[in-house]
């Protein structure tokens, strides 16, 4: 096990009742679960996402902590946030990382792995049109 490590799992949710597909507008969240299964408290910093539709057209998104927070994880504790995205194609995929700081000051990265948002799979085929 590394001294410094969070592993991350991600929900996505197609939202039907945020988005307008006859305007090709696609809004989508994601639970994400931030755990520390390492052996040092850790402080997540910052994060960057990349946000890519189905157009080939990417987003990159960078800012400071997570939802307006920059929490501090324990050894074996997590941290659950939700937040959110919207895309001109029904189907697209998102991946980042997070930029962490070990309460002993090691600096490190965790990788936020691809997945997959689908507005098609959410409702039967085709997105709800408004």
């Amino acid at each position: 096990m590394s001294k410094y490590q969070f592993r991350v799992d991600v929900v996505p949710c197609y939202l039907p009742e945020q988005s307008e597909p006859a305007q090709s507008l696609y809004v989508f969240s994601y639970t994400i679960t931030i755990a520390n299964v390492g052996q040092v408290s850790a402080q997540l910093i910052s994060r960057t996402w990349n946000v890519n539709d189905a157009n080939g057209h990417t987003e990159r998104v960078r800012g400071l902590g997570v939802v307006g927070q920059q929490p501090l994880i324990k050894p074996g504790q997590a941290f659950e946030y939700t937040s959110g995205t919207r895309l001109r194609t029904p189907t697209g995929t998102m991946h980042g990382s997070f930029f962490c700081v070990a309460e002993d000051g090691e600096r490190f990265e965790t990788d936020v792995p691809m997945f997959v948002l689908d507005a098609l799979s959410a409702v039967g085929g085709k997105p709800t049109l408004h």
